[in-house]
Formats: structure tokens, sequence, C-alpha cells
């Protein structure tokens, strides 16, 4: 297992309709924890980089109602 984050800034907060929606990609297997900062409009993933990819991670988070802006390159 090979345990890589991820994270994007998104415009609009999600609404509770997405936040239930992110609850499916939650069961998603690869999946390990998903985590908002609303203060900064950040989504933090954590994933098994040996299941998903970075682009699944966007695609799955586009699926559920995330409006993403751009990736965010970790320091």
């Amino acid at each position: 297992m090979t345990q890589l984050d991820v994270s994007y800034r998104y415009g609009n907060a999600p609404s509770e309709a997405e936040m239930r929606a992110l609850d499916n990609v939650h069961e998603v297997y690869g999946v390990r924890r998903i985590a908002f900062d609303e203060k900064q409009n950040i989504v933090r993933v954590e994933f098994d980089a040996s299941r998903l990819s970075e682009a699944a991670i966007a695609g799955l988070l586009r699926r559920a109602g995330v409006d993403l802006k751009e990736k965010l390159v970790l320091a």
C-alpha cells in the first residue's frame, strides 16, 4: 500500500446533498480519509495510490458535486 494525500481548492462550500454523496466516496476501496478546511476552502483526501490515481480522486469528488478549482502542491 502506498499512502498519498492530495489537496484541492474548491469554490462553493459543499451542500448537504453533496456531503451525503461524499459518504459514497468513503465507500470506494482505497479512499482512507476526506477532510475539509472550510476557512481556506481546501479538501484533502488520503488514499491508497496502488488502488487509485489523483485523477480518479478528482473525478470522485467532482461526481459527488464538489466544486474543485485547482490542485494544491503540498509543501
